[in-house]
């Protein structure tokens, strides 16, 4: 069984944070170990130094990103950290529904979606509190730099296991139950699916959205990154915000000096920009 040398780490985890911002340290190689060792075997090489010298290489472009994947920690629940949705229904929405009732926008991004279950408990939300909300310009787009939780989240079928955190009466509602002898699972339906765009992007690439949110939720996903990449992510946030736009993180996560960059706290983990 091939083990992770330390020049292999090395050459793994430099390119991981060069493509995608995520930071792996020497205290963390045998479950980076463990995440890779499908990647040999799907590629039948003998060993990471093999590997790490694929990854390297312009014929490794491919890899590349099924190794940002293996990596990745997706792991998501539906309604996590209820406070951010209470804000965005009883101040966002509240604040904008006037507007949106003469044909103005809501636009949210749920950075870093994972599975889809963040993006998904927006939508629930929103249609929850005003379900008018389903014909009128109410648009979240829900972006992931795995391409594989991206297309799950597209496909938009849970098992049972994952559904946990969605009340029942939202599961009737807004879920299409599949039963089958080996497992239960729930269909997002269309009036949530009609809500949402899934697409893939690497935060610290080029962000193509021409149009500003209203909210932002990256939450769980700074935690991965050193101090200097979420520096640079901050102002990113701010400038992709309309004024008085909220960004959501993490309960783990916080912003150093929200003011400095033209944010101030509004809650939990959450920050308004300010006009």
């Amino acid at each position: 069984m091939s083990i992770l040398d330390s020049d292999s780490f090395r050459a793994i985890a430099d390119l991981a944070y060069r493509e995608s911002g995520l930071t792996l340290v020497a205290e963390k190689t045998s479950m980076i170990q463990s995440r890779l060792r499908h990647r040999l075997r799907a590629l039948n090489l003998a060993d990471f130094d093999s590997y790490s010298k694929l990854i390297q290489s312009e014929a490794g472009r491919d890899e590349r990103k099924k190794l940002i994947s293996a990596l990745t920690t997706n792991v998501s629940h539906f309604f996590r950290e209820k406070h951010h949705f209470d804000i965005l229904v009883n101040q966002i929405l509240a604040t904008k529904w006037a507007a949106l009732r003469q044909g103005g926008r809501l636009r949210i991004w749920s950075a870093g979606c994972s599975n889809g279950q963040e993006a998904f408990s927006i939508a629930m939300s929103l249609l929850e509190k005003v379900p008018e909300v389903a014909h009128l310009d109410v648009k979240i787009l829900a972006t992931d730099i795995d391409p594989i939780v991206v297309q799950f989240a597209e496909n938009s079928i849970y098992p049972e296991r994952l559904v946990g955190g969605v009340p029942k009466a939202l599961l009737q509602d807004y879920f299409v139950k599949h039963e089958t002898i080996h497992e239960t699972s729930y269909e997002a339906k269309p009036i949530l699916r009609d809500m949402i765009r899934f697409k893939e992007l690497n935060l610290l690439g080029h962000w193509p959205m021409k149009r500003k949110f209203d909210a932002v939720f990256c939450r769980n996903v700074v935690i991965y990154f050193d101090q200097a990449t979420q520096d640079d992510l901050w102002p990113r946030f701010h400038d992709s915000l309309l004024p008085n736009g909220y960004l959501f993180l993490g309960h783990s996560e916080r912003m150093p000096s929200p003011t400095d960059i033209g944010f101030l706290a509004a809650g939990p983990t959450s920050y308004r920009r300010r006009n």
